[in-house]
């Protein structure tokens, strides 16, 4: 296609958009709602992230020492620990520090301060509280502490517990692995849902605001005109439609999110949907005003081929 013939379908392409300010109004308004869907479902699915990896954040094992464990012999173990592939942290809290911890949580509780005072010594141990990269492989690192490998042949067992091996606590990080990748699931399902039918609707409007050009269309047939120069203005009236509802989009984002930014950070789990909307700016404008073009692209395109018989 020659230059000349290029600018013509781009003029052709502007005039047909502004002269059916009607239907170009209606295309734009559907593809902003199609758009906004897009957005939400991408702040959806960081919401969603975020507060399932708080849950996991949560769950943890505990690994109880006995009280005449050296401290040397716990620290190496927890370098051990540190050292297999499944472990995020380990974090060491010394006799005194346990003690420490059980005196403030019992602090109202007069009887059992009063019983530890009549010990006179302190009757915990030290604590190894460990972290998986993800909740599954709490039985493998489970499994590396019950074997002669995590305190080296030989040496004496001074690990008393590991509540992870207590019934309440095993269920409870099953149950919680189960729900995470049950949430992760239904809400990629329900995004998908919605983000399909958006489109249908917003492909259906194309549709119809190319029908309305079927006459013009017609005649340019009979003077000739090839194919690809008949859908070529209908294509760059697709393309705007999807660019001058992208950038709508994107402004109305703004409020939006800046609104809803102090509510997120207070109940899904720290994330401040305004500071994340402006620090991903670049991938938003790319995701939104992509879609749009490629969506009013691709649906002007199908339209006049499929619909009119071209």
């Amino acid at each position: 296609m020659s230059w000349t013939n290029i600018k013509r379908v781009f003029k052709a392409g502007f005039l047909d958009f502004w002269r059916n300010g009607f239907v170009s109004f209606t295309s734009v308004l559907m593809m902003i709602f199609t758009l906004f869907v897009i957005g939400l479902a991408i702040f959806s699915g960081v919401i969603l992230n975020t507060t399932l990896q708080e849950f996991r954040e949560k769950a943890d094992m505990n690994v109880y020492f006995t009280t005449d464990a050296p401290e040397e012999n716990i620290l190496a173990l927890g370098e051990s620990l540190r050292a297999l592939p499944e472990v995020a942290t380990v974090e060491y809290i010394s006799r005194e520090e346990a003690l420490a911890q059980f005196r403030e949580r019992h602090q109202n509780d007069q009887l059992t301060l009063q019983a530890l005072d009549e010990l006179g010594d302190n009757p915990l141990g030290a604590v190894l509280n460990v972290r998986a990269h993800e909740l599954t492989q709490y039985d493998t690192i489970a499994g590396f502490l019950k074997s002669e490998e995590a305190l080296g042949e030989g040496n004496p067992q001074i690990i008393e517990k590991i509540n992870y091996y207590d019934e309440q606590h095993r269920a409870a990080v099953d149950r919680l692995a189960s729900i995470t990748d049950s949430a992760k699931w239904i809400g990629l399902i329900v995004i998908c849902i919605f983000i399909a039918a958006t489109v249908a609707i917003s492909f259906n409007t194309l549709r119809l605001a190319i029908y309305s050009s079927r006459d013009e269309i017609h005649v340019m047939r009979l003077v000739g005109a090839g194919k690809g120069y008949i859908r070529a203005p209908f294509v760059v009236e697709g393309i705007l439609y999807g660019l001058i509802a992208g950038l709508i989009t994107l402004i109305l984002f703004y409020p939006i999110t800046w609104w809803m930014g102090s509510a997120t950070e207070r109940f899904f789990g720290g994330i401040n949907v305004f500071s994340y909307y402006l620090s991903h700016f670049p991938f938003f404008f790319l995701v939104i005003v992509g879609s749009g073009v490629l969506l009013g692209a691709v649906a002007s395109f199908l339209a006049v081929r499929r619909y009119l018989q071209i």
